[in-house]
This record gives structure tokens, C-alpha cells and sequence, in this order.
């Protein structure tokens, strides 16, 4: 098997860490629909371009949940390498969004990022394999193809199941290769790539990598330590919008997909309305029916800090997961205002 050991990831993370440091923001800013003028003005840095897995914070912005709370967000492109926890962490950005395995090992380079609520509580992670393949859980990823880049997934993945025979090559950000091949898989988010096969004419199945046991939250809403100690009102403020843009955007989310589709063309609307449909499982987990949406659990973080431990990702107690997340702001979202 042709692969990566999760000890040789170390110096790849920390390489991208410090690179990301040195980053400055180049994206371009995103215009809110007009409002009257709030008080609090913040920037919310995405994590990638604008899709389904930011739709509740955008519902919040264009259904002026944000705007009744006092707050005028701007909401900034991400991309690429988008550094959103460094810049963060340096008061560059108010808030961003990013997922709990990159906030543990960040915080592990001393960015004091701190996680506020997490969207989606299933990780959209996933092996997008072909139908025909017969392949229904990881044990059947056998003499094949795997296309996956190193990180915390792919090492886990790595690390608990055999891929007899499996040569895993780097992922390209297409998936020309899996529609030309039978025998081969790749990496994939749940609600973009089998969307992209499916339109193409493949015939994508997905393996979901939570099911396997790794399952960071995903779509992370965090800040920065000093600015949470400041701000606390406005932070608190954040929170209580941002789960009111969630509960809408799983329950309405139409005219928040025709908004995103204008400020991102490449996303159509019949990706958008994919991406919601494979989003609603993730976002409304037994947790979120119980606790809330956007609730999270130190077990959940704990459990999380060990994983990239035995990965050999971060030193034994180099992170407490305790501090990583808050939920001090977290209400079901029937008590938000």
C-alpha cells in the first residue's frame, strides 16, 4: 500500500500553520443586503467560497437576525488556505469559521482561537465510491485506487482500516478521475463531489469517515480568546443569530440559496439545494434535538484531542480540550430571540 504515515503529517501541519501565519486576507468582502446601520460592526471569515455548509450564517444575514441583534456582519470570502484562525487569533478577523480537528492543532501552535457553536454536528467527510463497486463500508475498500491528501481524516482512515491492496494517490479537486474508473475512489464533502459525479453521469456512493469513528464538528463558528474576554455581549449576540440563521436555513432555504447563488455563480442553485438536503441529517442529530442546534459536548472535544494524539498530530497534552470550546452562549433554539 502506497500511502502516508500520520507522523510524517507533522511537519506538513506546522509548515501550513506558520504559512498561514505570514498570510494576509486578499479576499474580497462580501455586501450584506441594505439595512439600517447596527451598532457593532464584525467580520465573519469563511472558511471556503460560499456554499450550502455556510447557509446558516448567510440566512442570518439576509433575514436581518443579525441586524435585529444589534450586529452588522460582513461576511468575507474564504478559499484555498484560507487563514482564517490566524488572522483570527491576531484580531484581523471578529470571528471565522472553521472545523474542530483544525482548531485543536492550531491551537497546539498557540492560536488562541476558541470554538462558540458547531452547525453541523455529523462531518460531511466522506469516500465517494461507485455504485457498481459493490463496496459498502470501509472493510471493502480493497485493491483499488483512493485519491486523499494527508490530514487527520485521511491518517485515521489510514490507521483503522486494512486497504489491502489500496494505492492512494493525491486528490486533484475533480473528479474526472473517479467517472473514468470503476476501481477508483476519492475524498469528497457529502453535499459537493457525489453532486458533481451524479451531474456528470457517475454513479457516486459515499462512505461517511464519522461512521468509521473520526468526527470533528464541522462549520465551526469561533473567535479569538482576547476579543471573547472583550466582547462578550457581542459574542453572545453572534451565537443567538447564528442559530436562529441555521434553524431557517434547514427549514426555508430558498431565498438564502438564491443570495448565495448571486455572490458565488460558480454554486447553482441545483447544488445548493442538494447541499441542504445532505445537510439536514448532519445539522439535526440526536444531539441538536436534544441539546440545540449548534450544541457540543467536552466528550465530543476530548475524544477528538485523543484521536490526533494517537495520530501522532499532536503531542500528549499539548491542547486542553476543555478550553477549545465554550458553550456558555449555547440555548435550544426555541429560547433564541
Amino acid at each position: 500500500m502506497k500511502g502516508w504515515s500520520a507522523k510524517s503529517l507533522i511537519p506538513y501541519l506546522s509548515s501550513l500553520i506558520l504559512l498561514t501565519l505570514a498570510l494576509g486576507c486578499g479576499s474580497v468582502d462580501e455586501e450584506a443586503p441594505a439595512t439600517t446601520p447596527a451598532t457593532n460592526q464584525v467580520r465573519l471569515f469563511l472558511n471556503w467560497y460560499p456554499e450550502a455548509e455556510h447557509g446558516g450564517y448567510y440566512a442570518a444575514l439576509r433575514e436581518g437576525y443579525y441586524r435585529d441583534a444589534g450586529l452588522d456582519v460582513e461576511i468575507v470570502k474564504g478559499g484555498p488556505s484560507a487563514p482564517v484562525l490566524p488572522q483570527v487569533d491576531r484580531g484581523e478577523m471578529e470571528f471565522g469559521i472553521t472545523n474542530a480537528d483544525g482548531l485543536l492543532l492550531a491551537r497546539a501552535e498557540e492560536v488562541e482561537a476558541v470554538a462558540l457553536m458547531a452547525p453541523l454536528q455529523i462531518s460531511p467527510r466522506c469516500i465517494m465510491v461507485h455504485l457498481a463497486s459493490d463496496i459498502n463500508d470501509f472493510g471493502d475498500l480493497k485493491n483499488m485506487t483512493i485519491a486523499m491528501n494527508p490530514q487527520p481524516f485521511s491518517s485515521f482512515l489510514e490507521r483503522h482500516v486494512p486497504l489491502e491492496g489500496v494505492t492512494i494517490v493525491p486528490y486533484q479537486g475533480s473528479v474526472a478521475a473517479f467517472l473514468n474508473d470503476k476501481n477508483f475512489a476519492q475524498q469528497a464533502y457529502l453535499f459537493s463531489e457525489p453532486f458533481v459525479a451524479e451531474q456528470q453521469g457517475g454513479d457516486p456512493k459515499s462512505l461517511l469517515v464519522a461512521d468509521l469513528g473520526f468526527n470533528p464538528y464541522t462549520s465551526v463558528l469561533v473567535t479569538s480568546e482576547t476579543y471573547l474576554r472583550q466582547h462578550e455581549e457581542i459574542v453572545a449576540k453572534m451565537v443567538a443569530a447564528s442559530i436562529r440563521g441555521w434553524q431557517h436555513y434547514i427549514d426555508h432555504p430558498e431565498k438564502t440559496n438564491d443570495y448565495i447563488h448571486e455572490i458565488n455563480a460558480e454554486m447553482d442553485l441545483a447544488a445548493l439545494a442538494y447541499g441542504v438536503k445532505a445537510l439536514r441529517p448532519l445539522v439535526l442529530d440526536d444531539a441538536a434535538n436534544e441539546h440545540g442546534i449548534g450544541s457540543m459536548s467536552l466528550d465530543r472535544w476530548q475524544k477528538l484531542a485523543q484521536q490526533l494524539e494517537e495520530l501522532e498530530l499532536l503531542k500528549p497534552g499539548a491542547v486542553d480540550a476543555e478550553k477549545a470550546f465554550t458553550t456558555k452562549f449555547l440555548r435550544r433554539v426555541e429560547e433564541a430571540p
